[in-house]
């Protein structure tokens, strides 16, 4: 864990927001969605019915609206097989910066890094190495193109649609025993979104697979937050070429629109790593 928690996080963090995209394009017109599809399967084209706007505002209405978000959350890391179990806190101020401090228990418990995420940077500190790193948010570019989105992070983290899914003018729907499917095509993104009776988020599968790219991401275990509903349990599996990300996050606690801190700063004496 010593040798690799820097370039693991980075990896980590990059990954989850590659398949993002902005540009909204036309539907392909074919057979019905997979909604049990793993994250390296092919998703099927969608169905294209009727365009009812009223539809995808209830599904908009339906996402976790927020300043800010704070949770502690027991987590499962995995980079192409290599595991750790860790314990992470993170704070978010919606569309701004994405805070997380992840530590490890052994005989105590102590900060092994800490991590900050904006729409133009990312930094991480590794505080086993005594090192740190930061790079422009294009470094995730090398692991797919420039039209990923900072804001779909923040949308898994907290169970919600991807931004640009609820903009899409074009997306088919779905309905069987009560879920909702939404389907489409995002650019060269082929995406599947499961809603529960109640509009949550409860499978997000994302795919380009002329790019190697793919996502999946479950939600389960819904628990209330102040007003608000959000799932407990965020499965996230990701696939970038030859790099394979796996994140299983259990929240343990969730606040909404608190006054929150980002202490991030670099120790005297730490020195720049990574590639």
């Amino acid at each position: 864990m010593k040798r690799n928690i820097l370039n693991k996080l980075l990896l980590i963090s990059c990954l989850l927001v590659v398949v993002s995209c902005k540009a909204k394009k036309a539907l392909m017109v074919g057979g019905q969605p997979s909604v049990t599809a793993s994250p390296a399967a092919a998703l099927p084209a969608p169905v294209v019915k009727p365009k009812t706007d009223s539809r995808m505002g209830a599904v908009a209405a339906a996402q976790v609206s927020f300043n800010t978000f704070s949770a502690k959350a027991d987590a499962q890391l995995d980079v192409n097989g290599d595991g750790n179990d860790v314990n992470l806190n993170i704070h978010i101020d919606h569309d701004k910066k994405i805070w997380v401090s992840i530590t490890k228990t052994l005989l105590v418990t102590f900060e092994v890094a800490r991590a900050i995420i904006t729409p133009d940077s990312i930094q991480v500190i590794n505080k086993l190495q005594g090192v740190y790193l930061k790079k422009p948010f294009s470094y995730v570019y090398q692991y797919s193109n420039n039209q990923v989105s900072y804001k779909m992070l923040e949308a898994l983290l907290v169970g919600n649609a991807m931004p640009e899914i609820l903009q899409d003018n074009n997306a088919g729907f779905q309905t069987d025993n009560g879920n909702t499917t939404i389907s489409g095509v995002l650019q060269d993104l082929v995406y599947s979104l499961v809603l529960g009776p109640d509009m949550k988020v409860s499978q997000f599968n994302l795919s380009n697979h002329n790019g190697g790219l793919s996502l999946q991401a479950n939600n389960s275990m819904f628990i209330p937050a102040g007003s608000k509903t959000i799932p407990s349990q965020i499965d996230i599996q990701s696939t970038a070429q030859n790099k394979k990300v796996h994140v299983n996050l259990h929240y343990t606690k969730v606040d909404l629109d608190l006054p929150l801190t980002y202490p991030f700063s670099i120790p005297e004496g730490y020195t720049i790593g990574g590639n």
